[in-house]
C-alpha cells in the first residue's frame, strides 16, 4: 500500500513541474513551456525549472496547446509577403515587441517631409515608403525609429 501512495505521489509531483503548454513558432520551432500570461501583443512564458520569465511577440506564434487538456489556442496566421504589392501585409512593430522574430535587414533613408504637411502625415508617407520596400524584399515585419528627419528601419521575418 506504500508502494502505491508513493508511486502516486510522484507522479502527481512530476505533473505538478512538468512544462504545461506547447508554443508552436510559424518558422517550426516548438517550445515546451509553462504559460504565464497573454499581455500587449507579448506571450509570457518559463522554463522548466526556472522562475525567469521568458517573452515572445505574438506575431512569431502560430498557437499555444495546453498538454493537459489538448485544448489549442490560435494566436497568430502566418503572413506570407510574395511582393511589393503586398506592403498592406507588412505589420510595424515597435522595437519591443519584435521578440522571438529574426531581424534580417535595415533600411535607413530621409523621412518623407512634405511643405504644409503635418508629421503624422509625413511620418505616414515614410512608413509606407519603408513597408512598400520590406514587402519587395518579403519582410513581413518592421520596425521604424525616425531620428532628426532620418529614420532607421529593421526588418524581420520568422
Amino acid at each position: 500500500m506504500k508502494n502505491v501512495f508513493f508511486t502516486l505521489a510522484i507522479l502527481f509531483a512530476n505533473i505538478a513541474i512538468s512544462q504545461t503548454h506547447q508554443i508552436s513558432k510559424h518558422n517550426g520551432e516548438e517550445l515546451d513551456v509553462n504559460f504565464i500570461k497573454h499581455e500587449n501583443d507579448l506571450i509570457h512564458y518559463s522554463f522548466n525549472g526556472s522562475a525567469e520569465e521568458h517573452k515572445i511577440t505574438k506575431y512569431a506564434v502560430s498557437k499555444i496547446t495546453n498538454k493537459q487538456t489538448n485544448q489549442t489556442k490560435k494566436i497568430t496566421d502566418r503572413v506570407v509577403v510574395d511582393s511589393k504589392s503586398d506592403y498592406k501585409m507588412v505589420t510595424v512593430l515597435p522595437q519591443e515587441k519584435t521578440v522571438g522574430l529574426k531581424q534580417v535587414a535595415n533600411f535607413t533613408g530621409i523621412s518623407t517631409k512634405t511643405k504644409g504637411e503635418p508629421p503624422i502625415a509625413n511620418q505616414n508617407q515614410t512608413a509606407l515608403r519603408i513597408k512598400t520596400q520590406s514587402a519587395s524584399k518579403g519582410y513581413p515585419f518592421v520596425s521604424i525609429v525616425e531620428n532628426d528627419g532620418k529614420y532607421e528601419a529593421v526588418a524581420y521575418m520568422y
